[in-house]
């Protein structure tokens, strides 16, 4: 009898271990699928608005990046402010809350820097070069950058403030040549509408809106653009409100599809 009790204790502890060593098993298993352990957890998903403010010139590639990270992330927007780098750093370093900034040139990025409104240091991702754009048929027959001095012209410039308006002077500084344009416009695409819509017969723009523009304008290709030729830096915003997206954001515009992207809208490799 005393050795029948002793064995059924020897069973029962036995069993007693297997069932604590499953119940270890479990919550180990249950532990590994929890949300916030997994690489694909929900947690770690992106979501969310990101907030882009960009020069100009990036309308067409960016919007183009945008719609593809939207598809890539769903559940993602990518809501973007494009217009002058100079004003863009005004409202950035005003307060105005964005996640990402993008701007034609080092100088106008450094407004931004300079506030240490930047999260790390700003990334060149793309280069761009001047180009006249003249009305389609180019009738003034405008074939060197010293046409544009011509009396009866009526010539647009980007304003000197901001990247396209400096780049254009830089040029006519190499030039040796003076321009008094009929007006100048806060940003690359208000000049470029001027000619669009027939109000001026040509702009110094960037070639990528000449390209986004086909047979609205002619491209004048010029030698003094080699000497005004913008980097554009791109950079995550200090307080920016949806961060890790931003990120990845900025990810996809450096990677090799951005730079596919960006180079079939006419930019040049950073």
């Amino acid at each position: 009898m005393i050795r029948s009790v002793r064995r059924t204790r020897r069973t029962w502890q036995l069993a007693g271990a297997g069932a604590a060593a499953l119940m270890a098993l479990g919550a180990c298993s249950s532990s590994s699928d929890s949300p916030g352990t997994s690489g694909t957890s929900a947690s770690s998903k992106l979501s969310g608005t990101v907030t882009v403010f960009a020069a100009a010139s990036l309308k067409e590639s960016f919007t183009t990046l945008g719609k593809k990270f939207e598809q890539d992330h769903p559940g993602t927007e990518v809501s973007f402010n494009f217009g002058g780098s100079d004003s863009l750093a005004a409202s950035i370093t005003g307060g105005a809350p964005a996640d990402v900034f993008a701007a034609a040139s080092p100088k106008t990025m450094a407004l931004v820097t300079d506030k240490k409104d930047t999260a790390g240091t700003p990334a060149a991702f793309a280069r761009n070069q001047l180009e006249i754009a003249t009305v389609p048929g180019n009738p003034h027959k405008v074939s060197s950058l010293k046409d544009l001095t011509e009396s009866g012209l009526k010539v647009v410039l980007c304003d000197r403030t901001v990247p396209c308006g400096a780049a254009a002077r830089k040029a006519l500084d190499a030039a040796k040549l003076k321009l008094t344009p009929v007006s100048y416009e806060q940003d690359v695409k208000g000049a470029l509408t001027k000619v669009e819509l027939k109000e001026a017969d040509a702009a110094v723009v960037y070639k990528t809106d000449v390209k986004a523009a086909g047979d609205k304008v002619e491209g004048v290709e010029f030698p003094e653009s080699a000497h005004a030729v913008n980097d554009y830096p791109i950079a995550l915003l200090k307080n920016a409100p949806n961060a890790e997206t931003a990120k990845a954001f900025i990810a996809l515009v450096r990677s090799a599809e951005g730079q596919r992207v960006l180079s079939e809208a006419g930019f040049l490799k950073p």
